[in-house]
């Protein structure tokens, strides 16, 4: 076995890498730029908002989605503990890395799902790349995004992208796939279009299990937090990742909590989205 010649992988992933790096060079360089700016403004936008004034928004937006007290109550009390001990900021930051995250994953994700649902050979593609998304340690494609776009909020939201897409890519697929097959040939015998059973038909009773891998995405986005900030995200990822490196266990714990109370948020505010589009 030790006479059997090495395969050089690493050369040939390191020449691709360089490849890639001075070819797309300037369309780099706007994605980052694109990113960047898009994070900031929503930062901004958020904290136009009083701190209070935004709490009982999310309040609000609790009690509009459910038509129940429990998320409400919880939002209340959850994000006044967070403006209390002093991660409001580092909070809204993690909520504008995680939607500009999830939001890149909806654009690319649901087109990619319905393109696999209307053809096998895309779904044969697709599969083992999403496979591969989701099995590859996050900190092994984080080296060349850091590559790409350089230390910053790009890296981390890519690395993000890669990590939690894939969940809306299957679901949205499997949803279109599930659709009776009754309902597909009765919209073929009436005379459909491609596009209109697709609109009309598949996409509106697929709605339930899409908002579930949406739902996936965020969770996966938010598990990112703290990778994210290992390359210059902001967040509360920062709070945590500085807690491991300096063993402050009170910091750990403040910061992981807020991370806990905005996914709770997010996700219950997403399931009751999934639950009033059945």
């Amino acid at each position: 076995m030790n006479n059997i010649p090495r395969l050089p992988v690493k050369d040939w992933v390191d020449s691709l890498v360089d490849w890639i790096q001075d070819t797309f060079e300037e369309f780099f360089e706007i994605i980052d730029i694109g990113i960047e700016n898009f994070v900031e403004a929503i930062v901004f936008g958020l904290n136009l908002v009083p701190a209070f004034f935004m709490i009982f928004i999310l309040t609000g937006l609790g009690y509009m989605v459910t038509k129940k007290w429990g998320l409400p109550v919880f939002t209340l009390v959850g994000f006044l503990f967070i403006l209390n001990i002093g991660y409001w900021e580092a909070t809204l930051q993690t909520l504008a890395l995680v939607l500009t995250a999830v939001l890149i994953s909806v654009i690319v994700g649901v087109p990619l799902g319905i393109w696999s649902s209307q053809k096998k050979r895309v779904e044969e593609i697709i599969t083992p790349i999403l496979d591969l998304m989701q099995t590859m340690p996050a900190f092994v494609y984080l080296i060349p995004c850091i590559l790409f776009f350089s230390i910053g909020v790009t890296p981390g939201i890519i690395a993000s992208v890669i990590f939690a897409m894939p969940p809306t890519i299957r679901l949205t697929n499997l949803g279109i796939r599930q659709v009776p097959e009754d309902l597909v040939e009765a919209s073929n015998a009436f005379g459909s279009t491609t596009g209109q059973k697709l609109f009309k038909v598949q996409l509106p009773l697929a709605t339930k299990t899409i908002m579930a891998g949406i739902n996936q995405s965020i969770m996966l986005s938010l598990s990112m937090v703290v990778i994210a900030s290992l390359v210059g995200a902001p967040g509360l990822g920062v709070y945590v990742y500085r807690a491991v490196t300096r063993i402050e266990v009170g910091t750990g714990f403040e910061a992981g909590l807020s991370i806990v109370i905005l996914a709770i948020f997010l996700d219950r505010i997403t399931q009751n989205l999934k639950t009033s589009n059945q």
